[in-house]
């Protein structure tokens, strides 16, 4: 289905996580991710050409599931694991090449730290520290400020005109997940053509969104109609 095999992979590990937490009564599940998985992370985000939420990585804690090892690299978990003989499994997936993150771990990320010196892991991760930061304080502003600008009839393009393009995308993002369009699905060439409703208007038709979405501006207002 839409997001390939390994989002499919991904959505199906965590709802068999989900369902055996539910099972036991599980306040929180850990995660075996650490900082090479972040490193690699941002990597990907950069060559999709992400934006800031994207490229902060995974967070240490999302809601249940927890990321205890996101400070610690990959060999360091692999020799705990070998001094207190726990057994370890390898998903063979993760050395096929066939899959972007294997030829990001076992291609580009070796590269980068022989032509540009020990060290990149450590500063991908910190990079993703950094933008998680400033991804925070972005969508807070954005809640606030859709919050301003939501009518009953629609979205205020003033409002929205008034806000620094940062904001006035996320905005228009949650604004548009909450009428329906599916997160995966929303690219980074839909919130453009949703921002030239308001930044460059010359009367251009609806914008056509995932999910059959469509978002038009009528006089000041932007409305979201469902199929």
């Amino acid at each position: 289905r839409a997001g390939g095999p390994e989002a499919a992979a991904r959505d199906a590990r965590y709802a068999a996580l989900d369902r055996a937490a539910e099972r036991y009564g599980a306040s929180a599940v850990l995660l075996g991710h650490t900082r090479d998985d972040q490193a690699e992370t941002v990597l990907l985000g950069l060559a999709r050409g992400s934006g800031t939420r994207s490229l902060s990585g995974m967070p240490a804690q999302t809601g249940r599931y927890r990321r205890p090892f996101l400070e610690l690299d990959r060999s360091t978990t692999r020799q705990a694991c070998a001094v207190l003989d726990l057994p370890v499994w390898d998903d063979p997936h993760n050395s096929d090449p066939a899959y972007a993150r294997s030829r990001v771990r076992h291609e580009v990320l070796p590269v980068l730290e022989k032509h540009l010196g020990g060290g990149v892991v450590d500063a991908l991760a910190r990079t993703a520290r950094l933008f998680r930061d400033d991804a925070d304080a972005l969508d807070a502003w954005a809640a606030r400020a859709e919050a301003h600008a939501t009518h009953p009839d629609g979205l205020d393009v003033p409002a929205l005109a008034d806000l620094p393009p940062a904001v006035r995308r996320r905005v228009l993002r949650r604004a548009a997940l909450a009428a329906g369009c599916p997160g995966g699905d929303l690219f980074a060439r839909h919130l453009e053509a949703m921002d030239l409703l308001v930044t460059g208007y010359r009367g251009q038709g609806p914008v056509h969104l995932p999910g059959g979405i469509l978002l038009r501006r009528q006089g000041k207002r932007l409305t979201f109609r469902q199929p």
